[in-house]
């Protein structure tokens, strides 16, 4: 099974790089974050064109998940447990497909809004915790994927990237991922490139693309038995070469 996962920074302005990396690598699930639309306007007919059915939780103009699946799922979760039924920002859906339950997330930035938006990310990084804990509990076979807004390590962001205090790295958004891998998951993109830097996301100023001044930011958790069937997991470092690209990539997870 191949399971993948991709910020697009806008699905109507990148409709056309999803359609064509669809056909080219042919995942059998692709989470999409930050798709920046409501249901209505996401272009589900032309994934379904090439095989793919589309479940959408948008928000206009900012924010949204999508997957896009060709193969049998079901939608267990649209947010995530634990948060306030007002909570308003998509950035959460759950589905299952086989015998996996597959999460894709769009984490807070935590860098707007000054404490109380860092105090936001945790928060909802604390449910999220909860929520591997739970289905962990239970010996569910699972993935948790997306746009972590966290760079793990200092190996995990170019020299300069980032400044110390940036959300992305500040100790607190590293404690609550570690959490989650210490419940028992794993860093597939580690698993596989346990050194070295191997980026997801670079940024669109600073020509940030041509020195190689990436961030690793985007992730995807196994859970054990995952895990071990784990074959492959990697950035494709491909579609930043394309004209007008999203300022990540997608990464392609694939299972036995």
């Amino acid at each position: 099974m191949k399971i993948a996962t991709w910020n697009v920074n806008s699905i109507r302005q990148r409709e056309s790089h999803v359609a064509r990396w669809l056909e080219r690598r042919q995942p059998d699930l692709l989470f999409l974050q930050e798709i920046k639309c409501e249901a209505a306007a996401f272009p589900a007919l032309t994934f379904q064109g090439l095989g793919y059915q589309a479940e959408i939780v948008g928000q206009k103009s900012y924010n949204g998940v999508a997957v896009l699946s060709r193969i049998p799922f079901t939608v267990t979760h649209r947010a995530l447990p634990g948060l306030p039924e007002d909570d308003a920002q998509s950035r959460y859906i759950e589905v299952e497909a086989g015998c996996i339950t597959a999460i894709g997330i769009y984490l807070p930035n935590g860098n707007s809004r000054g404490e109380e938006g860092f105090a936001y990310k945790l928060n909802w990084m604390d449910r999220l915790a909860d929520r591997i804990e739970a289905l962990l509990a239970t010996d569910t076979p699972l993935i948790v994927l997306g746009d972590f807004n966290v760079a793990p390590t200092d190996e995990d962001y170019a020299k300069g990237a980032l400044s110390p205090t940036d959300a992305l790295v500040r100790p607190e958004s590293r404690a609550q991922l570690r959490r989650m891998v210490w419940a028992g998951m794993t860093d597939a993109i580690r698993a596989i490139e346990p050194d070295g830097p191997v980026y997801t996301f670079w940024d669109y100023q600073a020509a940030a693309w041509e020195r190689n001044s990436g961030l690793r930011i985007d992730h995807a958790l196994l859970s054990p038995d995952l895990a071990e069937r784990l074959v492959s997991a990697e950035p494709d470092r491909m579609e930043r070469e394309q004209q007008q690209p999203s300022d990540h990539v997608p990464v392609m997870i694939e299972i036995a």
